[in-house]
């Protein structure tokens, strides 16, 4: 089939199925790549441009199937062009290639019939914690809240949390390893700097104490020689040791990210965090003293 009798609906089970590869997120260079390979598009192929617009055929194309399944529901977009599947979506894949379809078609249906009378009400993420309004409780008491639901999941689901705030945080081809006997290894992923990218090996500790510094010391010795760059993520705290190990001089540096970093990270990233905010007044009598 040549690529201009393509259409945004022949890229809907290729961006679904690309997105559950991913783990259920992913970027929008890594699900292009990702459904160009699934669908056999050509080098040549991807050179087509539209007649008017000049622009590439293909991604504009995929694109659109982007959106359109989120209009269904299926997926949902996040910042920094992060595409996430949902449940439905899953549930949808599942069901095979025409119900998806169907799916969209009622979706797009209902939109138009909408969009005249009024703008659709978005969907709102799901939240696992709600930071509470001033006055209420302390910062703590959400950030304790928040590190006691990351020690209840499952361990490869906060290995995935780590990939999706990754993803968020503009890393690409991020992916979970999570190989026995790798040196603790977890994931990988690529983040550009400007004009350089750096490989970057990331290890995930679910800890209530500390991180040693020899825990930094063995994922070291792991990265040497495969990555640029090291992250260790946990729950909990690390010891000044193994700060300052990880800083060593001479020594390739590694990042860490301790329990209330990451607290703030998903935070900021709006990932499993709710933020309300809150309208408050205060008088000020000298205004009315002056009138």
């Amino acid at each position: 089939m040549k690529i201009a009798q393509l259409r945004k609906d022949d890229f809907y089970i290729p961006i679904l199925k690309t997105l559950d590869e991913l783990g259920g997120s992913g970027s929008v260079e890594e699900i292009d790549n990702r459904v160009i390979e699934l669908t056999g598009i050509g080098e040549d192929d991807l050179s087509v441009r539209y007649e008017k617009s000049n622009a590439l055929m293909v991604p504009d194309k995929i694109s659109w199937g982007r959106s359109y399944l989120r209009m269904a529901g299926l997926i949902q977009s996040e910042t920094k062009g992060l595409w996430v599947l949902t449940e439905e979506g899953r549930k949808a894949l599942a069901e095979g290639d025409a119900p998806v379809h169907a799916r969209v078609a009622q979706a797009v249906k209902d939109y138009h019939k909408a969009y005249n009378a009024s703008k659709a009400t978005e969907r709102k993420a799901a939240a696992t914690a709600v930071i509470p309004a001033a006055g209420e409780e302390s910062d703590t008491d959400w950030t304790d809240q928040l590190l006691a639901k990351l020690m209840s999941v499952d361990p490869y689901a906060f290995e995935r949390l780590a990939q999706r705030l990754l993803r968020t945080a503009g890393f690409t081809q991020v992916e979970v390893t999570g190989k026995s006997g790798d040196g603790g290894i977890d994931g990988k992923g690529v983040v550009r700097v400007n004009l350089v990218s750096f490989h970057v090996l990331f290890q995930c500790k679910r800890y209530q104490g500390s991180v040693s510094a020899g825990t930094v010391r063995d994922f070291r010795g792991a990265m040497q020689g495969r990555a640029d760059k090291g992250l260790i993520i946990t729950t909990g705290t690390f010891t000044p040791d193994a700060r300052r190990e990880a800083t060593r001089d001479g020594a390739p540096a590694i990042d860490l990210i301790d329990g209330q970093s990451l607290c703030q990270l998903l935070k900021d990233n709006r990932l499993g965090v709710k933020v309300q905010m809150v309208e408050q007044m205060t008088i000020v009598p000298e205004f009315f003293d002056e009138i």
